[in-house]
């Protein structure tokens, strides 16, 4: 079972793809405070990790530099998902794998996930 770690500041967000993510077979933990991530990281080891851009400090895009400067996690697939409609090159830049506009659908999240754990 693939674990994956939710970090968004929306709990609506983190809730409801977490309870879509858990009843598809993952082991889910979400985080709501961009600042402790790093250590539910740490301690969970996931196998993919879904940030939120718009955050408090730090936000998605230092966060996953945050993750990509950690040896530990730089082979870790980063999905990043945001409401900002220009952020897909910056979000690679950043070392995301992959970039999911909001509003998404499930079933693309799911694809998504699928392919980037297939990696």
């Amino acid at each position: 079972m693939a674990k994956i770690i939710i970090v968004d500041d929306d709990e609506k967000v983190t809730t409801l793809l977490g309870r879509f993510l858990a009843a598809s077979g993952y082991q889910v933990t979400t985080v709501n405070d961009s600042s402790k991530a790093m250590q539910a990281a740490n301690t969970i080891r996931p196998d993919l990790i879904i940030l939120d851009i718009m955050m408090p400090y730090p936000d998605g895009f230092t966060l996953c530099k945050m993750l990509r400067d950690e040896p530990k996690f730089a082979k870790t697939p980063i999905l990043i998902i945001t409401a900002l409609d220009n952020s897909n090159s910056k979000a690679t830049t950043f070392g995301a794998n992959d970039y999911l506009a909001k509003p998404f659908n499930l079933d693309e999240l799911a694809y998504k996930i699928e392919t980037l754990l297939k990696k």
